[in-house]
């Protein structure tokens, strides 16, 4: 029987990636939750970190695969942005191809338009069928239903 491989403390550079969309939740849910993980000594990679003339979406996908743990913040407008869909398939990759932990937040949005792509997350999501390839936007649909079907959190159950 085959077993997934597992991240090691040698094979990683963060313990925790966060994966959110910077207009929803960067100035007030994510800042709070990275100043957290900071203060206890949680090494977390947040995308300000980027370095001047990165270029950021191969940098971005490259951080994921150095965390042991990514943190995806899901919120209204999560699925609008290629950046966060694109990161999302990288993390699903990172955990099945891994053993990368993922930890869903749901911070004001209903984990169930998440799981059932409805509401405006799944139309976000068929507003990228024009732009982008099929076989792209199906990607994001199967990691958005696999990893919001992860035991996570609410933040409308949940403070």
């Amino acid at each position: 029987m085959a077993s997934t491989p597992t991240i090691t403390p040698s094979n990683w550079k963060y313990d925790v990636f966060l994966s959110f969309r910077g207009a929803d939740t960067r100035n007030s849910f994510t800042s709070h939750l990275y100043k957290a993980l900071c203060q206890n000594q949680i090494h977390a990679y947040i995308d300000y970190k980027l370095h001047g003339g990165e270029k950021i979406e191969p940098a971005l996908l490259e951080r994921i695969e150095e965390s042991y743990i990514s943190v995806v913040i899901f919120s209204e407008n999560y699925a609008d942005s290629t950046f966060c869909l694109r990161e999302l398939s990288k993390i699903l990759e990172c955990m099945e191809t891994k053993g990368q932990k993922v930890l869903p937040v749901f911070h004001q949005l209903d984990p169930s338009h998440v799981q059932d792509l409805t509401g405006s997350y799944g139309d976000a999501i068929c507003k990228h069928e024009s732009d982008c390839s099929s076989q792209e936007v199906e990607s994001w649909r199967h990691a958005s239903k696999e990893i919001a079907n992860l035991k996570g959190w609410d933040s409308k159950v949940i403070r």
